[in-house]
């Protein structure tokens, strides 16, 4: 445990990554969700052993920061006592009500397993890099489309039956379809995928991809098991063609599933993650097969001091919780509870600061610890968003990022705004990423009052019927800047 990952990577139990404020970890539980009881005794080795920060991520991932090298070994060993098995491998991610949400097409629990097996079976995962994913989406009310991944299965129906509509390289909305398939097909053409990428080296990514060898996965209409596919021809990149299999419906390249197949909550405003499609966020209540109900909290920033997560989980505990998952919009659902325990959770933890409502402003800024949690961190960031929350939720209808430093932890992709901290204070980005150069700056202390002047061009600026994130992009960044640098 001495030599630690480097950024870019997943930082697992056992690979814990080097940050701003020591090192972190990233788990996933193997069974999906964790027992009241269990996340009280996480949370306890985190205040034992970390900072005491506790964060679920964009895609419902559990991280612990602040730890050493001699406490990551302590934490992990208790994460073992507590019986916690945790996910290892190329990550297969499905949605965080997969097999009890009874708007969902297909549950996409046993795709995902045979995923899982055919990468292990080929000796994919020493090949990829950490960062190469796959998402098995069942549709419902909870979709994956706001996760990027390098694979893409959607369950759809076509004329009848449960398909899987494959494509790679994105988000729901971005990532370049490849066609529809059975099951079987379905899980051999995942595999084909992330051959090609590891063909392609460590850092390679399906984005990385040719359009020959696109196209030849698109046109396949037959494939062999995973474990008799021919390796990738290092001078093509592709896999020849292999008789026998399953069945396989193709898309033309760029082509779509006809409507009938789209999940009809598909596309519904709501929160974003690290992509750019709007997904449902999972705040609220959730109906479930058995009768019962799923409640969605938030944590604002993805972010919660140990000592308040304890406190919700003892409440939930005494409710009659029975589970807590992850869920990607950093969020945690309450399973198993009788309906009447619903509100007095909700109610402790608004009181706990915990974000209880779709509605809420905070989960349109992303904000990572920064100052004084992070190092690395040149601004007060949670400070500052907590106060553009609270004096300008009516023109937040776009994502705000507020970041510590230049390297952009907490919303790596473009954001409308950026306010980043350096060395000349608090620094303004328009449209870009946080590592884009800032078109104006003021005394980070005094970041949120610039933010408030922007604000305020909005409101007198914007058409009846516009929205901010439209009169933004009217204004352009020149304008928007002499807002934000205004004394």
């Amino acid at each position: 445990m001495n030599a630690f990952s480097r950024r870019g990577a997943c930082p697992a139990l056992s690979a814990p990554m080097q940050t701003g404020d020591g090192l972190l970890v990233r788990l996933n539980p193997v069974a999906g969700g964790l027992s009241p009881r269990s996340l009280i005794g996480l949370c306890e080795s985190a205040l034992k052993h970390g900072n005491g920060i506790m964060e679920v991520t964009a895609r419902g991932s559990l991280q612990i920061r602040g730890l050493t090298a001699e406490s990551a070994v302590l934490l992990a060993a208790e994460v073992d006592a507590l019986g916690i098995a945790v996910r290892t491998g190329v990550p297969v991610e499905t949605g965080p009500l997969a097999g009890i949400d009874p708007r969902e097409i297909a549950d996409p629990r046993a795709l995902a397993e045979r995923i899982r097996a055919a990468v292990e079976e080929a000796g994919l995962t020493p090949r990829l890099g950490p960062k190469v994913s796959v998402v098995v989406d069942g549709g419902g009310q909870l979709t994956m489309d706001g996760v990027t991944a390098d694979v893409r299965l959607k369950a759809v129906r076509v004329g009848g039956n449960v398909m899987w509509a494959l494509s790679v390289a994105g988000d729901g909305q971005s990532a370049r379809p490849l066609a529809t398939a059975d099951e079987d097909a379905a899980r051999d053409i995942a595999v084909a995928v992330l051959r090609m990428i590891a063909e392609k080296g460590r850092d390679a990514h399906s984005r990385d991809l040719s359009e020959r060898q696109l196209a030849s996965l698109a046109s396949w209409h037959s494939f062999a098991p995973p474990s008799v596919l021919p390796d990738i021809s290092p001078s093509r990149g592709e896999i020849s063609r292999v008789a026998g299999g399953s069945p396989l419906s193709t898309l033309k390249i760029g082509e779509i599933a006809h409507e009938d197949a789209i999940s009809p909550l598909e596309g519904e405003m709501s929160g974003r993650t690290e992509g750019g499609v709007q997904d449902r966020r999972p705040i609220g209540l959730f109906p479930l097969s058995n009768d019962t109900t799923a409640l969605g909290i938030a944590l604002p920033y993805g972010s919660m001091p140990a000592e308040k997560l304890i406190a919700l989980a003892q409440s939930a505990l005494s409710l009659g919780v029975a589970e807590i998952r992850l869920a990607p919009g950093r969020a945690l659902l309450f399973l198993g509870q009788p309906s009447s325990a619903n509100h007095p959770l909700r109610a402790t933890a608004a009181a706990l600061g915990f974000v209880t409502t779709a509605a809420d402003p905070r989960t349109r800024i992303a904000a990572c610890p920064g100052t004084p949690a992070c190092a690395s961190g040149r601004i007060t960031t949670r400070d500052i968003a907590e106060t553009i929350a609270a004096e300008n939720a009516d023109i937040l209808d776009f994502t705000l990022h507020i970041s510590g430093c230049a390297k952009g932890c907490a919303h790596p992709g473009s954001a409308a705004l950026t306010i980043v901290g350096g060395e000349n204070g608090a620094g303004l980005v328009v449209n870009a990423t946080a590592k884009a150069l800032p078109a104006g700056y003021r005394p980070g202390y005094d970041a949120a009052r610039g933010v408030s002047r922007v604000a305020a061009m909005v409101r007198s600026a914007r058409f009846q019927g516009e929205t901010a994130a439209a009169c933004l992009t009217r204004l352009g960044p020149a304008a928007i800047a002499e807002s934000y640098r205004q004394e």
